[in-house]
């Protein structure tokens, strides 16, 4: 048996636009050459839906466009994911299986997550339908567990409709999960994802098939568009493509800014150019999403910037080719200080002083935003975020925190692997000791732990969901751990108010970790 795979970037609540690009491929050559053509899940409508999805009118168009799709389907076969009203039952996130002009069968979603509990009712899962003599297994990437637990007759071939959020962890599960299916039922498989980014949500594709010996037919790449036309039956088999982590995520984060601005019809990002590496990894993938000539870099040094972070924030826009202007703050942090000074009386310089030239420094970037139609770009990285050290209304602000879920060290080896083939990233950006640069001689390290120990606490805490004792156990100091904990806490307040940040970590700020604040 042929089919036909598809992964294709999908547009939230647009099912006219997606109609149009699914006519084309349900026409042409290589679909008709198949016996079935299968595209992700959520095909019609996009995904996430939200609140958006329980509107009638957003299920009055996705049903027009399924109306059309048949009516042009001719002796067709294909699977479509899309929200569907089932009769007494409720709205549904569902798999249309269409052939010769009508509906044959529709499989519902049966284990949600948590955000589709919201809009959707619980679907009966997978459905095994007698296709060409093949009993085909259809069914939604979540509801796969229930064919490796007996619940489900014997398949022959399984088919896979994905819509699975990205993390540089779910590649290699994705592949892991497809083979033990395959192993167990004895069965080919095919996968389908959807490519593209949603707001924070990235999606990566990687679709694939494989035959019941266990052998990859087809692998379609990460984060770009493909369409394969494959033979379940062939023997041949491909080499199984397993990319590095680091290049995955750098795949991802360029996709998911590219999209962020694409899908909001937005062209132009500023950002501030500290000679830092997080502002310089920031400005290298902005320049790979959008183009060096729609990113434009703000250097605004202080009285307390050293001279060698402004060389090296020119040097980085050198060697990406974007522009930039030099905006000194000193003037404008000196007009603050004589505003305040009755208010402040002869109280010292503190920490409030030190926000005021972030402060300056966030106007500054909305100002230029404001006026040049640009979307200020957020260089906040996690670990940056989970212990609050940042200011608020400051260097937090912006549409978009591009690395906001990327940990320090994470930050680091990013930047490295940017710079493999050559110099892009300065290299002082990345060896010199980082600094906000805020008061005389200011370090990360006078206010935070040493990166590495940091990042790994942050881990045991956040990814692995470890409390104090079971990461002292780890051999932490129980102090540190305790301090390090307890500013996470504290400062879930201070990340409600970031920007949306692109995820690509198993447990996201606000996305997949929320806490009480109070």
């Amino acid at each position: 048996m042929k089919i036909h795979i598809v992964q294709h970037d999908i547009l939230t609540n647009r099912p006219e636009d997606n109609l149009q690009w699914m006519l084309a491929e349900i026409d042409s050559p290589q679909s008709r050459e198949a016996m079935l053509t299968v595209f992700p899940a959520c095909t019609l409508c996009g995904a996430p839906l939200f609140a958006s999805v329980a509107y009638t009118d957003l299920q009055k168009r996705a049903q027009a466009a399924l109306q059309e799709l048949i009516l042009h389907s001719e002796h067709r076969a294909f699977l479509v994911g899309m929200p569907l009203q089932i009769q007494d039952k409720g709205l549904c996130n569902a798999i249309v299986f269409v052939q010769n002009g009508a509906i044959r069968a529709v499989v519902t979603k049966k284990y949600l997550a948590p955000d589709e509990q919201r809009c959707f009712v619980r679907g009966e899962g997978v459905q095994v339908i007698e296709f060409h003599d093949q009993r085909l297994a259809i069914g939604f990437y979540e509801d796969l567990k229930e064919l490796t637990k007996g619940h489900v007759e014997q398949p022959d071939i399984v088919v896979c409709c994905g819509c699975n959020v990205f993390d540089y962890r779910k590649p290699y599960r994705t592949r892991y999960r497809m083979s033990k299916i395959v192993e167990i039922l004895n069965a080919g498989i095919v996968y389908v994802n959807r490519i593209g980014g949603e707001g924070p949500y990235l999606y990566a594709g990687g679709s694939l098939a494989m035959n019941a010996a266990g052998g990859v037919l087809s692998q379609q790449p990460y984060f770009e568009e493909a369409c394969v036309t494959v033979d379940m039956q062939q023997l041949d088999t491909v080499e199984d493509e397993k990319p590095e982590a680091v290049e995955l995520v750098y795949k991802a984060l360029v996709t998911g800014l590219r999209d962020y601005f694409r899908k909001n019809g937005l062209r132009r990002a500023v950002l501030g150019l500290s000679g830092g590496i997080d502002s310089a990894l920031v400005a290298a993938l902005a320049v790979d999403a959008l183009g060096p000539e729609n990113v434009h870099g703000l250097l605004m040094p202080s009285q307390y910037s050293t001279d060698h972070s402004v060389r090296d924030a020119e040097d980085l826009a050198h060697n990406l080719g974007m522009s930039y202007d030099i905006v000194p703050i000193a003037p404008i942090f000196d007009q603050y200080r004589q505003a305040l000074k009755p208010l402040f009386g002869d109280r010292a310089e503190d920490v409030t002083e030190e926000n005021l030239q972030a402060r300056v420094r966030g106007a500054l970037l909305m100002a230029y935003a404001n006026k040049f139609s640009a979307l200020v770009l957020n260089t906040t990285n996690r670990s940056e975020a989970a212990m609050g050290y940042g200011t608020l209304y400051g260097d937090s602000c912006g549409a978009l925190a591009v690395i906001g879920d990327l940990y320090k060290t994470e930050v680091y080896q990013l930047s490295e692997w940017i710079n493999r083939d050559r110099v892009r990233i300065p290299v002082n950006s990345i060896t010199k000791a980082p600094s906000a640069e805020l008061r005389p001689g200011q370090k990360d390290s006078d206010s935070l732990p040493d990166y590495a120990v940091l990042d790994a606490i942050l881990n045991l805490h956040l990814d692995e969901a470890m409390c104090e004792d079971e990461i002292v156990e780890e051999g932490y100091d129980r102090d540190l751990v305790a301090t390090t904990l307890r500013k996470v806490r504290q400062n879930e307040w201070k990340r409600l108010q970031f920007a949306p940040q692109l995820k690509v970590s198993p447990v996201s700020f606000t996305l997949d970790r929320r806490w009480p604040i109070s």
